[in-house]
């Protein structure tokens, strides 16, 4: 079994259908193999869905979209227990959550205790109602959605609920070409709508088999030192440059240090190394920070960002 002729050709098959997104594409596949969540924030009509859909259907992994709405429940995401007047007992009816793939669709307009409740499902890997817990399947990831143009009626997430995501990712519009090729692909499928194409399988043992040969991925001590001070940077600065200091108010916990660890594995392997280098640590450490560090007043005032910080971060701590 190849595995990398395997993720390979899933990689090639998404990048088919999600056009003009490949930033998208490859951190979806990154946070698939390094057993982790994604937020993304973009406008609408960007593919988001469609992305995470075709992921389900190419790894034989089950799908469901919620659509989160200020009435959202938290018994909507996770189930709940059903009276059965028959015998007088309570079953269990399992919610959307117990899918492989979960969209949460701009979890920013459903309250706080519904955020919580997908948030505690994506930490503890399982949901508990009444006295029960029931574990998630063993293949599971959430794309959360938040809608950057309309903040009305939202309900931002809490910087310790946003620690919980592996990534961040900041997704824009496609340039004319990608727009043009999404036009005929559309029309494609429009004119041939039970046309089936040639289906992409790689099977759940797959997608284990990569996670166990990344967690065994080479990793020098220097580069072990070199990930954690790039985090330890966002709390305390560099020595000799005083700006980054002052544009950070809180910095990003232990919890990305080990996020950043396993995107830089992934990376790494999706680009066919059998080691990790500064460049992998580089590559995703915008997409693994970004919502980890909260700017200071003096930063938002000069328009400083959270991207324009670790690009300062990147350039001056030295690689070891």
């Amino acid at each position: 079994m190849d595995l990398r002729s395997d993720i390979q050709a899933l990689k090639d098959w998404l990048d088919s259908k999600i056009i003009g997104q490949e930033q998208l594409t490859n951190r979806l596949l990154i946070a698939l193999l390094a057993n982790g969540h994604l937020l993304v924030e973009g406008a609408p009509g960007l593919a988001k869905t469609r992305a995470i859909k075709t992921l389900a259907e190419a790894i034989e992994g089950s799908f469901h979209r919620i659509q989160f709405t200020p009435d959202l429940l938290p018994g909507d995401i996770t189930g709940t227990d059903i009276f059965r007047p028959e015998d007088g007992s309570f079953a269990f009816q399992p919610g959307p959550v117990f899918h492989h793939m979960v969209l949460a669709d701009e979890i920013n307009r459903a309250p706080a205790k519904v955020q919580s409740a997908l948030l505690e499902a994506m930490a503890e890997r399982q949901v508990s109602v009444g006295r029960k817990s029931y574990p998630l399947p063993e293949l599971f990831l959430v794309m959360a959605t938040q809608n950057p143009i309309e903040q009305e009626g939202t309900y931002p997430l809490p910087e310790a609920q946003l620690d919980r995501f592996l990534m961040q990712v900041n997704i824009d519009y496609p340039d004319a070409a990608s727009e043009q090729a999404i036009l005929r692909l559309s029309r494609q499928e429009d004119r041939e709508p039970s046309a089936e194409d040639k289906q992409l399988q790689v099977s759940q043992d797959s997608i284990f088999a990569v996670r166990r040969e990344i967690l065994d991925l080479h990793l020098s001590d220097p580069m072990e030192q070199y990930i954690v001070q790039m985090v330890v940077a966002t709390r305390n600065g560099i020595e000799g440059d005083s700006d980054i200091k002052h544009w950070l108010s809180y910095g990003a916990s232990p919890r990305g240090t080990i996020a950043l660890d396993r995107c830089a594995r992934a990376h790494a392997w999706l680009l066919g190394k059998d080691y990790v280098s500064p460049d992998d640590v580089q590559a995703i450490a915008r997409e693994v920070l970004r919502h980890r560090i909260i700017l200071s007043f003096e930063a938002e005032a000069n328009d400083i960002s959270a991207d324009d910080v670790i690009d300062r971060i990147i350039q001056l701590l030295p690689v070891t």
